[in-house]
């Protein structure tokens, strides 16, 4: 029997969210395990997605039937106000029966307001993840993952990740080799090297409530390679080195010394871009030495210095540098 795969659209869907995965299930047809895909939106008929394309052919919860996996795709709006309830009603419709219920970005968002995830762990693009935490407290959102399983849940980063997702869900039914006849035939990483965290943007640590902490904030992003010591720090907030560590707990959720760790490497990451060697990028943000850097890069991001350097430098191929 056909593996039948229901995709949830809306009106300002991302394009991506749903033709990468859909790409990969008609790859594995190509190979001789083929999946059945129906488009879901909440009224049927045409959904404009956000790159004003349209998806023609949906069809209503009801007309789909029965659907053994289920995709909730994303789309900018979801992260910044709750689905709307027939896009809420589509997505549990198709979730109750499904033995398989997955999303791309900020799909994830449709699923933690039905609650399917509380007290699950999932991710969602890095941008957002935040305020998917924020907003739905008993889902333990891990930001790094490219894509997360927990039980007959899987969610997954943000837009091309969904390409990841799915490759793992034709490993699950088909074996790694289909997978990786699959991601072989599409030019993809059949596991992407690294998280979703070297893909972020710079430190956007939120601003602090406290004045001296802000102040203190303010000064170590202008010169990340200064002396940040627990007791300078202290020092120049004018306050215990005590209590400044439990004003980085409240405010920031975090310890002095990691959120300097975390600036630098920051500051790090854009010293490689801008064409310094390792060993500058880590004199310049304060990191020190070579070794410290890569450790930083690989507790951080799951990469290395080079390897983060040749992928995100240009699209153009690179001369390795030393």
């Amino acid at each position: 029997m056909t593996h039948r795969v229901g995709f949830v659209v809306f009106d300002g869907v991302t394009m991506l969210d749903v033709s990468g995965p859909s790409e990969v299930l008609h790859q594995s047809g190509r190979f001789g395990h083929p999946y059945e895909l129906v488009l879901v939106s909440p009224r049927g008929g045409t959904v404009t997605t956000s790159t004003g394309l349209a998806l023609t052919g949906t069809v209503t919860a009801v007309d789909a039937g029965p659907v053994n996996t289920v995709v909730v795709a994303g789309g900018d709006r979801l992260a910044q106000q709750p689905a709307e309830k027939e896009l809420l009603a589509v997505a549990r419709d198709l979730a109750d029966q499904a033995a398989r219920v997955t999303s791309v970005c900020t799909g994830a968002f449709v699923l933690a307001e039905l609650g399917l995830l509380d007290g699950r762990r999932a991710t969602t693009h890095w941008r957002h993840a935040e305020t998917l935490a924020r907003r739905y407290p008993r889902v333990r959102v891990e930001p790094d993952a490219i894509h997360i399983r927990d039980g007959h849940y899987v969610t997954s980063a943000g837009i091309s990740a969904g390409i990841d997702l799915t490759l793992a869900l034709v490993e699950d039914d088909h074996g790694a080799e289909v997978a990786r006849d699959i991601a072989r035939e599409l030019v993809v990483f059949m596991q992407r090297p690294g998280g979703q965290s070297q893909f972020s943007a710079a430190n956007t640590t939120p601003p602090p409530r406290n004045d001296p902490l802000r102040s203190l904030i303010a000064s170590v992003l202008a010169d990340p390679a200064a002396d940040h010591s627990l007791p300078a720090m202290a020092a120049a907030a004018a306050v215990s080195p005590r209590h400044l560590t439990r004003l980085f707990r409240t405010e920031l959720g975090t310890t002095p010394a990691r959120w300097v760790e975390r600036v630098r490497l920051d500051r790090a990451q854009q010293l490689l871009l801008e064409g310094h060697s390792v060993t500058s990028a880590a004199h310049h943000s304060g990191l020190g030495t070579d070794e410290t850097l890569r450790r930083a890069f690989a507790r951080h991001l799951g990469t290395t210095p080079t390897h983060y350097r040749s992928r995100f430098t240009s699209t153009r191929r690179q001369t390795p540098m030393h």
